[in-house]
């Protein structure tokens, strides 16, 4: 029993640091490239699904961007909307509309979209909430003038507005994108978030109609084809957190249903004497993230009271005490996110938790076969 308490704290902790630790050691400081001279064309693609709050902003924000315009293309598909995006968007200068009434699920409109760019090099994709930086296309492309890189993933931003449990989801994304720097210094990103990324059309593969996570699909599907997704901070995409406890908790399961899918379709990617790097990349940020930890937090604090039970240990003891006390804050965290005000100090070990119960909860999800690519969309706050 003692064993397995303290494997799975080793377990957690090297999930959440040691990894991190390892990556920052051997890191390799890598040169970037200058915006190259000749541009390639490339075709950006937004998917919405009735987004009538934010498509007004989502048009201004595309006809910003500071791309050539001679070399890019929009293209918007609004595929199953019912609601005022459809007509908004047919009507938006520089953006070429598709719709279809039938709604497939995202990945259906991504593959139709993808379909239609025609002749491009490089494929950007985005989401219709969340709003690029002008020059975000400019700092993308020149990475691709290295060809070992077949793709490149964008940084998130949650701006919490005055909605408390966007400052939790707003510090997290803030680690995940350090993560994401150190994966990319080390070797690869595993996964970029799909509010911005980009790929190279060569790569692109139609994504299959069951798959939930289309962004982490894609980007496992470029590294399995021996190219590495870089990150770039300088390219970022800003969205308004989750709009409810309720709609982070939808959103949280469906992505552990699809993390859970994904485990399944790629794990050739732990052959270690195929994909080296990739594989203790994939191993350590993906499996252990979603696999391990969840379970092994349950299984810490359950042995840890077993341990006691057997023998009362003054180690022992403490680790349990020190255990309930993270629970109780995460605890009033929750009441704190609920209530929309009180101390953001709560925060922090709520959002752990409770995204380790949404892996849990997304588990479940998966193995009964209920989620479905034509989820209901969570709410998020809209940007002003």
């Amino acid at each position: 029993m003692a064993w397995i308490f303290w494997f799975m704290v080793c377990c957690v902790l090297y999930t959440y640091l040691g990894y991190a630790a390892l990556l920052w050691m051997f890191r390799q400081r890598r040169s970037q490239p200058a915006v190259p001279s000749t541009l390639p064309r490339i075709t950006h693609i937004i998917a919405a699904f009735n987004e009538e709050q934010e498509i007004d902003a989502k048009i201004e924000n595309t006809a910003a961007i500071s791309y050539p315009s001679h070399l890019v293309q929009h293209i918007m598909i609004t595929d199953g909307s019912i609601d005022a995006s459809v007509a908004k968007a047919a009507n938006a200068p520089g953006i070429t509309h598709l719709h279809q009434p039938i709604r497939e699920g995202k990945v259906s409109a991504i593959n139709r979209a993808v379909a239609a760019a025609g002749d491009t090099e490089i494929l950007i994709f985005s989401d219709a909430n969340a709003m690029i930086n002008p020059d975000a296309f400019l700092e993308m492309v020149r990475h691709f003038q290295n060809p070992d890189i077949g793709g490149v993933a964008g940084e998130k931003k949650v701006v919490a507005d005055d909605l408390v449990p966007g400052k939790a989801e707003g510090v997290y994304w803030k680690y995940e994108s350090w993560l994401k720097q150190l994966d990319s210094d080390f070797y690869t990103v595993v996964g970029a978030a799909g509010e911005l990324f980009a790929l190279r059309r060569s790569l692109f593969t139609p994504v299959p109609q069951q798959v939930l996570l289309d962004d982490l699909y894609l980007s496992l599907v470029v590294c399995q084809q021996g190219k590495r997704m870089a990150y770039d901070p300088q390219a970022f995409a800003t969205e308004g957190p989750s709009f409810s406890i309720a709609d982070e908790w939808m959103r949280r399961v469906r992505i552990g249903a699809g993390a859970f899918q994904s485990l399944r379709m790629f794990h050739p990617i732990l052959n270690v004497l195929r994909y080296g790097k990739l594989s203790f990349q994939f191993f350590s940020h993906r499996v252990m993230r979603w696999l391990v930890c969840p379970f092994a937090l349950l299984l810490i604090f359950f042995c840890n009271i077993l341990l006691l039970i057997q023998q009362i240990n003054p180690l022992y003891l403490s680790t349990l005490v020190l255990q309930i006390l993270f629970y109780l804050i995460a605890w009033i965290g929750f009441g704190v996110a609920r209530r929309q005000k009180g101390s953001g100090f709560f925060l922090l070990p709520f959002y752990f938790v409770f995204m380790n119960m949404g892996m849990i909860a997304g588990l479940y999800r998966y193995l009964s076969g209920n989620q479905t690519v034509r989820w209901e969309k969570s709410r998020r706050a809209v940007l002003r």
